[in-house]
């Protein structure tokens, strides 16, 4: 070939070359990586695009949590002002059967009067209720006395539930079996408001999806927030407190170590165990059966300690 023309090859080859420069070859298909096998049969219907199912889903992943959480010394300011107190009565009128908030039921939340500093040394608290599982566990120990589920209660009796059905001692026992103890009132309500106050476990506003809640009507059960009665504890992960701990609002009122007087000591407390003596103890947290008034973190109950509720668990704490 003549020079003339090894040079005109030599020069188309440069300009095609250059006119290839940044386009990319079609991407090679990959295959999307699959699940292993028991967890893709774990999907509900419609998630994530496995086993044929529509790939419009996506599927949300979240930790459990740690089966307890260190809340740090601090102070706080325990109960509630006379205006939290109106604005709790306000609630309860605008339940469904608000007409049944009358004058006893207006001064019942009287008894988070009045408030008062607080200051609790470090300790820890149940991320969840104990569950019918761990407190099963104390009953084959034989410490621990079965729940009387036999009576009527079959349908409350699974694993992963919160055990129902026990006294103030059941809960007490459980929790000296398992190196802890009940917490106090006034540390229940300091791992549910914080140090900042809040009206709920997870904020200020009320959401009826974050806690299983009830109603103030003739029939008490509301299964809008997903769940008719009992729920597997940590359900609920949108009402979780900003230091992870569960169910604080709703699903099983909690037990916990204070008898019950109506109102508050004055002045400031570092500690505090709740009056030496009494008849009744407290209750925290609200329930299944209780409306929105009931499932602030300041709201207080309380019941003999020999009784046994459907709707009524427990917690554990340890000295920090």
């Amino acid at each position: 070939m003549r020079p003339a023309a090894l040079l005109t090859l030599a020069t188309l080859t440069s300009l095609f070359a250059v006119s290839m420069v940044g386009v990319a070859a079609p991407p090679r298909s990959r295959r999307a990586p699959r699940l292993p096998a028991a967890a893709e049969a774990a999907l509900p219907a419609g998630v994530g695009g496995q086993r044929g199912r529509s790939p419009a889903s996506v599927v949300s992943l979240r930790a459990p949590g740690p089966s307890a959480v260190l809340v740090r010394a601090g102070s706080f300011t325990m109960g509630s002002s006379e205006v939290e107190i109106a604005h709790a009565v306000t609630l309860c009128k605008l339940e469904p059967a608000g007409e049944l908030c009358v004058d006893e039921t207006e001064a019942s939340f009287a008894n988070e009067l009045v408030p008062h500093e607080v200051y609790l040394s470090d300790f820890w608290i149940d991320r969840t209720e104990v569950t019918v599982a761990s407190y099963r566990r104390c009953v084959s120990a034989g410490l621990c006395t079965e729940p009387p589920y036999a009576s009527g209660g079959q349908r409350f009796d699974r694993p992963d539930y919160p055990v129902v059905l026990v006294s103030w001692s059941d809960a007490q026992r459980y929790c000296a079996w398992a190196g802890g103890r009940l917490p106090t009132e006034a540390e229940w309500e300091r791992a549910a408001r914080g140090l900042a106050g809040r009206r709920y476990p997870w904020g200020h506003v009320y959401n009826p999806f974050h806690a299983n809640h009830g109603r103030l009507s003739f029939d008490e059960l509301d299964g809008s927030d997903g769940f008719l009665e009992l729920a597997p504890v940590g359900s609920l992960v949108a009402g979780r407190t900003p230091d992870g701990i569960d169910d604080l609002s709703g699903n099983v009122e909690e037990w916990v170590a204070d008898y019950y007087h109506p109102e508050y000591p004055g002045g400031s407390a570092m500690n505090p165990r709740g009056p030496d003596m009494g008849e009744e103890r407290v209750l925290r947290g609200g329930s299944y059966i209780q409306g929105r008034p009931w499932l602030r973190g300041a709201a207080r109950g309380h019941d003999l300690p020999t009784s046994r509720r459907a709707w009524r668990g427990f917690r554990c704490a340890r000295d920090g």
